[in-house]
């Protein structure tokens, strides 16, 4: 009876286990967006999306009313970015944007009022 019990307490283990790196494997690796994932995401999240057009009309006039951040890795970010852009290296899933969420907001600061560009 006991070696049934040892026998069942490990198999159960096992698949604990199994299911855990399953269901941690599935997330590291996030799907391609489409445009229509970025525009519907964007709405969620209360953004509004801008054209580059835009983006390069205010940089080129209202540099000072604009932060641009690079949300790439560090070494990424050291290789090459827009002039002026700060980094907050940030991955794309909702699980790191959700544990940043506080020190984003104090990277931000508290000016409501400026135009502020993730890439």
């Amino acid at each position: 009876m006991r070696n049934r019990r040892v026998s069942i307490l490990a198999l159960l283990a096992i698949t604990v286990t199994a299911g855990a790196l399953w269901l941690t494997n599935g997330a590291v690796t996030p799907k391609e967006a489409t445009w229509n994932d970025v525009v519907a995401e964007a709405g969620k999240g209360g953004y509004r999306l801008i054209t580059t057009k835009d983006l390069w009309k205010r940089y080129s006039t209202k540099q000072d009313r604009l932060l641009l951040v690079d949300t790439r890795q560090q070494w990424e970010y050291r290789t090459g970015h827009i002039e002026g852009a700060v980094n907050f290296p940030m991955e794309p899933t909702w699980l790191a944007r959700w544990q940043k969420k506080d020190a984003l907001g104090r990277f931000l600061g508290e000016d409501k009022a400026r135009t502020i560009v993730f890439y």
